[in-house]
């Protein structure tokens, strides 16, 4: 059993996600704006050999943030999966820092999204990330995320 984890104010536990993303997180959330800000505190789980935030981590909560805001940009959500995702690795992010993802929805269109992220603790920008996501017809789109007020 993990341990409780102490979040930011104005943040709540995301309710969405795949059983993958259920094991990886807990994934808290809180809306800025249009988006959806998506952090989480560094755990033991989390970290790599060398007692830093693992990369394939990081790159999962790119993905995640990207995917939830792009299929959550539309009303009704649509089901989003990726098609590309590259990234550039800038910092260390470590145990017990709170980690955000932010992201910047470019442009949704009929068959692809497109949008960027950053992931930062603080003002320390830890990576940045860029991703075309496919829109796939004929599959239901996750739940909407509730929103602040």
């Amino acid at each position: 059993m993990r341990e409780p984890v102490d979040i930011p104010a104005g943040y709540h536990v995301l309710p969405l996600g795949s059983p993958f993303v259920m094991q990886f997180g807990p994934l808290f959330a809180r809306h800025e704006g249009n988006t959806l800000v998506i952090g989480l505190r560094i755990q033991p789980h989390h970290l790599n050999l060398h007692g830093n935030a693992h990369g394939g981590m990081l790159l999962t909560l790119a993905d995640t943030a990207l995917g939830i805001n792009l299929s959550q940009s539309h009303n009704p959500p649509l089901p989003m999966v990726t098609a590309n995702l590259s990234s550039e690795f800038l910092a260390p992010a470590r145990l017990g820092e709170w980690l955000e993802a932010h992201v910047e929805i470019l442009r949704v269109g009929s068959r692809l999204g497109f949008a960027d992220c950053r992931l930062k603790v603080g003002n320390r920008l830890v990576m940045r990330a860029s991703g075309t996501f496919a829109v796939v017809r004929g599959v239901p789109a996750t739940a909407t995320v509730p929103s602040d007020g």
